[in-house]
């Protein structure tokens, strides 16, 4: 039963998430990439402010998972670096807490354009 109510934890905050950003694309007019930027900020704002960490124990996967669990890891990362090296080190800490993400979306990127071919959309 404990599995049960972990998963559905899971899957309703994740599915907030989602819907949160579905409102965004269906009631403004903002674009894919602003909505991105808007979650990842929102990502390093909660973190920042240390809500992040409990809704990282509340729900997991619901809210790592997304691109908002991105941007707390980068801010995690450059916090910790610029308390050890100053600004260089936020630099550094930052790209470094996200360096395995940003290194499998490099390699399937490259893998999957090797395989698809791309078509322009159709206005």
């Amino acid at each position: 039963m404990d599995y049960f109510l972990s998963y559905l934890k899971v899957f309703a905050v994740g599915g907030a998430v989602c819907v949160v950003g579905q409102v965004l694309i269906n009631k403004t007019s903002m674009s894919s990439a602003r909505i991105l930027v808007t979650f990842l900020l929102l990502g390093v704002l909660l973190e920042i402010t240390g809500a992040f960490k409990y809704m990282e124990e509340f729900a997991g996967a619901g809210v790592t998972v997304p691109i908002m669990g991105f941007g707390s890891n980068l801010a995690k990362g450059a916090l910790e670096g610029a308390k050890e090296e100053g600004i260089l080190g936020a630099i550094k800490g930052g790209l470094s807490a996200v360096s395995a993400g940003l290194s499998s979306v490099i390699l399937f990127g490259f893998f999957f354009a090797l395989i698809f071919k791309s078509k322009s959309k159709k206005v």
